[in-house]
């Protein structure tokens, strides 16, 4: 590690007052960077991320995961837990969404048992290495170590256990129905699992085989409560098998290779040819180089080691999701199992990602930085409408009925505005369109109160259509998406002015007496009592102060209802100064994205959950940039950290680590959809973006330091440059951008009405 150290004395009276900073340069292996445990440290009660740590390939098909909890619980893994029960392969994108596809491995010595709680082992985090691609931990109770190392759809175990006749590796199949056969000869089990948490067609199983590199002494399998030497096949609500093995020296290693697949056993077997040709420490070494790979699209130098630890696990974590849900057949094809139908089909298709988080900043980051992966993800877009006959919002791995909008309007329409050019565009412009148009088979496909927003242009209060107020604004914004798409494609001026026009929705919804966006009845009359504070209800997951800035399209425009650049400046203040008080009384109690925006001491910003992601970026769209710099920096040192408790709330599939990661650089994706990013305060002092098309972004910082987070002057190629944004476009030239930094604010830069973000209504002027 190359590190450049930065050292202050100061001398006053003869006195060194001793002010230190140091900075890390280059890092040559990012992934020596990164942790997996960030986030680990949750509860259902608190977040702190709700991770788990991820065992796997960038956008891999299995994950695998140390399991210290129970089978079914949705928080596998605790930072705070003291026994691991095993290693579990996991389809896992949050513990509120649960599982599917899951099976777990364990290595006991002496102690010959299935049962969850008597086979767990203590084991201490000092005897723990969580890397992405790879993973170890000493099993106290059995002086055994546990080693694993991942590829897309396969995994290689070592066990190093200690001179005993009664050594075991034990596969468990989990509950809900599931089968084993152990294939002796082969040195070989085969089997399935079919535990789920919906979102699967009924003949969904993951098929499973593991291949162990030497005879097994001896072989059980159980099922249900009932272990049974000898027998070597079963199939029950509960199955699994245990295969014990002898170890003549102490340090003897069992090696065990093991693959799945959605689409058959054969398939499974297939995908075991993953690992041919390689030892463990060989597939140890591929899965470093193709991290670092993948984490060197973005060097970045000159920052605090916690900085750099906290960029490149932000950045591991947008690099996870959505995830592959394809394989390679005997042939070399791309082929799926549809989770929309139940049918084996060609083509890509990806899953575990809920749009209502991820439109937001990591779609716009994968269309910056990895836009070959993202045009295959929108192929798999384009196959689940086929499928499934709408596009999904929350999939997981089929349609979910959880959270609202229609954002996979913004997931389409910025890929393709971002030069994403997907030869399935026709395809998905009609998905987008009849999503928008229409009511889904579920409240969380389409747009639940279609009718309503139809006809009024929001969906009332008093319907009986559960946060109405959010769907109305998402809806407006997803409208200006379909617009931007539509334009794009050069469709027809009757389809852009009808989705243009709606795109102005969200002014139905703003009250001027409280200068808020509220809930509205069917007659046009607001909704009563309307209590700001309150959580839920016309809102989701936050109260109106958190979504009454959802309005991505137009900040001018909101502006303008709101009074003016200074009145929305004052308002955009009210954040950040008013307490943190709740009403919880539509959850009956303070569910726990209340409780993180209460104990964040950041007023009523609650960065832990999206809604309000964005909003302290609005602050460049009333010429007053140098407060976003300010909270920029204050929500990136007081939110985020490299440490097991190191998010504010849920990570949620990359969209928190997004953030993270493009207000690192220095600009945010306000408005997806649109060519613009709009700047924050650049952390590092230099940043090498290393695009797909093969040219390169530097952005250099001068005076950078924590106290000099306020931009006095930006240049663009060597050209002043005043604006408060920047464009996609531009920037994939190449381009060099200068920073000039310092600790007092440059309130006459950016000030300019011509150098103000993109607002629709702006445009229209």
């Amino acid at each position: 590690m190359n590190l450049k150290i930065i050292t202050t004395a100061i001398f006053l009276g003869g006195s060194i007052l001793g002010v230190f900073a140091q900075k890390v340069g280059k890092i040559e292996k990012p992934i020596d960077m990164v942790s997996t445990l960030v986030g680990t440290q949750s509860t259902y009660f608190l977040s702190s991320g709700n991770t788990y740590p991820a065992i796997a390939l960038p956008w891999g098909m299995n994950f695998w995961s140390p399991q210290t909890g129970k089978m079914g619980d949705g928080w596998m893994y605790s930072y705070t837990a003291e026994k691991i029960r095993g290693i579990k392969q996991t389809h896992q994108p949050s513990p509120w969404m649960n599982d599917y596809g899951q099976f777990s491995i364990m290595a006991m010595v002496g102690n010959k048992t299935f049962d969850q709680d008597k086979r767990a082992s203590y084991f201490s985090h000092k005897a723990e290495v969580a890397k992405p691609h790879y993973y170890s931990v000493y099993l106290a109770d059995y002086d055994t170590k546990v080693e694993i190392t991942p590829t897309e759809r396969a995994s290689y175990f070592r066990f190093t256990f200690p001179k005993t006749d009664s050594a075991y590796v034990l596969i468990d199949a989990f509950d809900k129905g599931s089968f084993v056969e152990v294939l002796p000869r082969e040195q070989r089990i085969v089997g399935y699992s079919t535990k789920n948490s919906g979102g699967v067609p009924d003949n969904f199983k993951n098929y499973f085989v593991l291949e162990f590199d030497r005879p097994f002494a001896n072989v059980a399998t159980f099922a249900d409560s009932l272990l049974t030497d000898g027998r070597y096949k079963v199939q029950a609500n509960h199955v699994g098998a245990l295969l014990g093995f002898q170890t003549a020296n102490a340090g003897e290693k069992v090696l065990v290779k093991v693959a799945s697949s959605f689409i058959s056993p054969e398939q499974a077997v297939l995908n075991l040819k993953e690992l041919d040709g390689q030892s463990f420490d060989e597939q140890v070494k591929k899965g470093e180089d193709i991290w670092n790979k993948a984490l060197s699209r973005i060097e970045v130098e000159g920052a605090t080691i916690d900085q750099m630890r906290t960029f490149y696990s932000s950045l591991y974590r947008s690099l996870l999701f959505p995830r592959m849900f394809y394989e390679i057949d005997g042939n070399g094809q791309v082929m799926h199992y549809s989770p929309y139908n139940g049918k084996v089909l060609p083509g890509y298709m990806f899953t575990d990602t809920g749009f209502w988080d991820t439109f937001r900043a990591l779609f716009p980051f994968l269309n910056l930085m990895y836009p070959e992966v993202n045009e295959k993800m929108q192929e798999g877009l384009a196959n689940a409408y086929r499928e499934g006959g709408w596009l999904p919002e929350w999939a997981s791995p089929g349609y979910r009925n959880i959270m609202v909008g229609n954002n996979s309007a913004s997931v389409v329409a910025d890929a393709w505005i971002k030069g994403v050019r997907s030869k399935d565009i026709e395809t998905l412009y009609e998905a987008v369109i009849k999503g928008a148009n229409h009511a889904g088979p579920m409240t969380a496909v389409g747009r639940a109160g279609a009718e309503y927003y139809n006809e009024l242009g929001y969906v009332p209060y008093d319907v009986k259509i559960n946060e109405n107020a959010a769907r109305s604004l998402e809806y407006a914004y997803d409208d200006f998406s379909i617009y931007q798409l539509a334009k794009s494609l050069n469709k027809s001026a009757e389809d852009q002015a009808f989705y243009k026009k709606r795109s102005y929705n969200y002014s139905k919804l703003f009250d001027p007496s409280t200068g808020l966006m509220r809930g509205k009845n069917k007659d046009g009359s607001w909704s009563t009592p309307f209590n700001p504070f309150k959580w839920g209800d016309a809102f989701t997951e936050g109260n109106s102060w958190h979504y009454s800035w959802s309005v991505f399209q137009d900040i001018e425009g909101l502006s303008k209802l709101m009074g003016g650049h200074q009145a929305m400046e004052i308002k955009l203040d009210s954040v950040f100064s008013l307490p943190p008080v709740f009403d919880d009384s539509y959850y009956g109690f303070p569910i726990h994205e209340i409780r993180e925006m209460q104990i964040a001491n950041m007023g009523q910003y609650a960065h832990g959950n999206q809604p309000i992601q964005h909003m302290i970026y609005l602050y460049n769209h009333v010429g007053a940039p140098w407060k976003a710099q300010y909270w920029v920096r204050e929500t990136m040192n007081r939110m985020y950290s490299p440490n097991p408790d190191g998010y504010c709330g849920d990570e949620d599939n990359g969209q928190t680590s997004a953030w993270y990661v493009f207000s690192a650089l220095g600009f945010y994706p306000v408005t997806p959809a649109t060519d613009e990013y709009v700047l924050g305060s650049p952390i590092f002092d230099k940043v090498t973006l290393h695009l797909q098309n093969g040219k390169k972004v530097i952005l250099e910082s001068k005076n950078n330091s924590d106290s000099n987070r306020y931009i006095q002057g930006l240049k663009w190629n060597g050209k002043n440059y005043s604006k408060n944004y920047i464009k996609h476009s531009e920037l994939m030239k190449g381009a060099k951008l200068n920073f000039d930094m310092g600790s007092a604010p440059n309130k006459s830069r950016g000030v300019n009405k011509s150098d103000l973000p993109f607002s629709l209504s702006k445009d229209d002027q």
